[in-house]
């Protein structure tokens, strides 16, 4: 694992083949070394690719930082960042939930990194995203009204941040508790359902300019969190974009956190079913 400086922030990340560049951002806050993420990387590398996972700030073995309008936003800049530090922009940029917000955000503010950009799971309708507004930010503004910073690295959601880059714990303690809570109250704020944005953070009227080809993955019928009718709507609104069907059934994001849950499986384990859509859109011309 290499880390990199981008704007104060150290980023980890690894590279996985030799070929075209790609970079490969999974949802939540969840990191690279989770299950699924790797094996898609390896398997588009089978195919000639070179593929950047990397831990987005607040995952993983990367810094924690708290700038910018929103989250995604600050970690599509760390990601455009990235991108130019290693040597790898323009790349195919790819990701899924979460992931696929940073890596659109990313393409529609800094163009220059960005080939070609896939989508999926992609997040939307008012219920999944005040959703993820609770997720990313009520324990934590919760925590620090009632116990300060040292209330918020007690959380179970920051555990993996802490034990993987030891530096963060005192991040977190040196942060004034009122800005931090004013911060994470912003962030919130970007999952506010507005009928002018249908990817939070990316005005509607500004998805005309992202002329980048797009593939973007239909969500399913059955999924609250990443409807159908957000990704259809996304489509429209990309002037270059092909929306396809994903290699797998209506119940998989469903089924898969049901196994995430309970323990037998993982959200990600079968991102790697992509790769040849993935691979057949890179090489269209």
């Amino acid at each position: 694992m290499a880390t990199v400086d981008i704007d104060g922030t150290a980023i980890a990340y690894e590279v996985i083949g030799d070929g075209a560049p790609w970079v490969l951002t999974p949802g939540g806050r969840f990191s690279k070394d989770s299950p699924g993420i790797r094996q898609l990387a390896e398997e588009l590398a089978a195919h000639g690719q070179r593929v950047v996972i990397w831990d987005r700030p607040n995952t993983g073995a990367s810094d924690v930082c708290f700038t910018g309008a929103s989250e995604s936003e600050m970690q599509a800049d760390r990601l455009a960042g990235m991108l130019k530090a290693i040597d790898m922009a323009p790349a195919v940029i790819i990701g899924g939930s979460g992931g696929s917000r940073v890596s659109l955000l990313a393409a529609a503010r800094h163009p220059e990194v960005v080939s070609r950009l896939a989508l999926w799971w992609i997040s939307g309708g008012p219920f999944g995203l005040l959703t993820l507004a609770i997720v990313y930010c009520g324990e934590s503004i919760r925590a620090a009204w009632q116990g300060g910073m040292a209330a918020v690295v007690e959380l179970p959601e920051w555990a993996e941040a802490l034990e993987r880059n030891l530096g963060n714990r005192q991040r977190f303690l040196d942060l004034d508790p009122q800005q931090f809570i004013e911060t994470l109250e912003n962030w919130m704020l970007a999952y506010c359902p507005d009928p002018d944005a249908t990817i939070p953070g990316l005005p509607d009227a500004s998805c005309a300019n992202l002329e980048v080809p797009t593939l973007v993955f239909r969500s399913a019928k059955s999924d609250p969190y990443h409807t159908r009718a957000t990704s259809e709507r996304l489509h429209e609104l990309l002037p270059n974009s092909r929306l396809v069907d994903p290699p797998w059934g209506d119940d998989e994001w469903m089924r898969r956190s049901e196994a995430a849950r309970s323990g037998t499986g993982h959200l990600f384990e079968r991102w790697s079913l992509l790769a040849p859509q993935l691979i057949e859109f890179a090489g269209t011309r």
